[in-house]
């Protein structure tokens, strides 16, 4: 057995460690779902440049009598920082799964190089260094090795919050959904009702069963008296499997629009999918839906026969927003030509959350004054149009933003922002993704909104380029005005040039890692 060969094994294995790393955070990236990850491996990272140089580094530091062990070393460290040294804006998330991913993993890799020593002599570094090359087949074979421990496993956590959940019989239990806005509405939702009752609301962005069930197990107490869900969903029946669970007497729809066409396929799917709430609500149950949303108002799938409101800012609704005023303190507006509500929150969908908040809160009993008192301290959701000013700027951070709807209201906001002269209104956004054969019309569509309501635009990586480059040169924008950047840090070095106190910056969307 050639000693040459085992160190090339062990010092693999390490190396291993570092790409499989890599590997599986794409796949969380993917939400763990095989089509999404192939979608992101093919056709340019099947086979990396990046990784054949490091494997290829790796290998010839080994061959004997060519060079030395410390020069291996340094060799496979240098090739590690090129490959595999980048910073994500989403870090790898170490849960449970991804570490028992993590050792499925290394104990195929060890077998496969164990093997190769033992038995394929000549041709054994060949195979390793294959083994590295492929090593995304590695992980998706232990994801299928791992998919019976992990069902066995999700199946006894939901077994254990349907238990909890039937436990609180008193407890009311809202649900939350829509294809944007869901977030806001459920943390606005939240600080109006918690002046009457002790809430409990999923966290972040735990709107998948399992991050419900994980919510249940963890955080759900005897004492709660609401608990907010919120929903979201990828594909169809994934919100009935979260109702199913929770049997919420309340439900949310914020929006309907064309989010995960990917997915989805059609918009009849997401309209489905999403009034999947409204359809498991009992007959004494209330549906809140928001009638400015077009697939909302014209959806007749309805089947439960619960109580339905409806909201609105620009059209028709029990729950109607008039006489709206902005400024610098925020917006103020009549409710139903009544009641004034005084806001700090920008925009018309911050407007329409906040509708369906005071929807449920009066159905639930909390004093008009008290739902006042708890708006007026509302503050924005961080990275959902949030607005900060620092030396002069101001920045709307609409990042965590990704339809075509929620981005032409936060361009309005831009757009409606004044600036004294030789000041900019400067808009830096990636567009949108995981819209099927609707992309490339949407982010043209979002390049001429872009060349209409502001002064400068950085159009951030490839993904999208041609489209909303296109988009912004038929809305008249000249070229002068805007820029390509092949990424985020390329985008902050050009601000970083135009940049001066007095502009207004919108951040719109926020592409993750694995789009580039």
């Amino acid at each position: 057995m050639d000693h040459f060969t085992i160190k090339y094994a062990i010092v693999a294995m390490l190396f291993f460690l570092m790409i499989a790393k890599y590997d599986i955070h794409m796949f969380q990236l993917a939400s763990y779902r095989n089509s999404r990850y192939f979608r992101w491996l093919a056709p340019n990272n099947i086979i990396s440049i990046k990784r054949l140089f490091a494997v290829a580094m790796l290998a010839a530091a080994f061959i004997p009598g060519y060079f030395g062990s410390s020069f291996a070393t340094g060799v496979t460290a240098a090739a590690w920082f090129y490959c595999f040294s980048e910073k994500f804006k989403t870090p790898l998330v170490y849960t449970m799964r991804v570490k028992r991913l993590f050792a499925t993993n290394i104990i195929l890799f060890a077998i496969i190089a164990t093997l190769a020593v033992l038995f394929a002599g000549t041709w054994a570094m060949a195979i390793i260094g294959a083994a590295l090359v492929f090593s995304n087949f590695i992980m998706l074979l232990a994801n299928i090795v791992n998919t019976p421990i992990e069902k066995a496993i999700n199946r006894h956590y939901y077994n254990d919050a349907k238990r909890i959940i039937e436990s609180n019989r008193n407890l009311i239990v809202i649900g939350v959904t829509g294809s944007f806005g869901k977030t806001s509405t459920k943390n606005y939702l939240a600080s109006v009702l918690a002046e009457k009752y002790n809430v409990l609301v999923t966290p972040g962005n735990f709107n998948t069963l399992l991050g419900v069930i994980r919510t249940i197990r963890e955080h759900l107490r005897p004492y709660h008296q609401v608990f907010i869900v919120e929903m979201g969903a990828k594909q169809t029946n994934d919100i009935k499997e979260i109702c199913d669970l929770v049997h919420p007497t309340i439900g949310i729809v914020t929006a309907v629009g064309e989010m995960h066409l990917e997915t989805f396929k059609t918009v009849e799917n997401i309209q489905n999918t999403k009034f999947e709430l409204i359809n498991s609500l009992p007959a004494d149950g209330l549906g809140v839906i928001n009638n400015d949303s077009q697939y909302i108002s014209n959806y007749n799938g309805i089947t439960s026969q619960c109580k339905l409101i409806r909201y609105a800012v620009e059209g028709n609704g029990e729950y109607k927003a008039s006489d709206v005023k902005y400024g610098a303190n925020g917006v103020s507006f009549t409710l139903n030509g009544g009641e004034q509500f005084n806001s700090r929150l920008l925009g018309a969908g911050n407007l329409l959350n906040i509708l369906a908040a005071t929807a449920v809160a009066d159905h639930l009993g909390v004093p008009v004054n008290k739902q006042k008192n708890a708006i007026a301290r509302l503050q924005p959701v961080e990275h959902r149009l949030s607005m900060k000013v620092s030396n002069g700027i101001t920045v709307l951070d609409d990042a965590y933003n990704s339809n075509p709807q929620g981005a032409k209201m936060a361009l309005g906001v831009l757009k409606g922002f004044t600036v004294a002269q030789g000041n900019k209104r400067i808009v830096i956004t990636p567009g949108f993704v995981e819209m099927g054969t609707r992309q490339a019309e949407a982010n043209k569509e979002l390049g001429r909104t872009i060349a209409e309501s502001c002064d400068y635009a950085i159009v951030v990586n490839a993904t999208n380029r041609d489209a909303i480059k296109s988009g912004i040169d038929e809305g008249g924008m000249s070229e002068e005005n805007y820029f390509l950047a092949d990424s985020l840090n390329h985008a902050h070095a050009r601000l970083a040039q135009i940049l001066k106190a007095g502009d207004v910056v919108l951040y719109e969307n926020d592409l993750p890692d694995n789009f580039k």
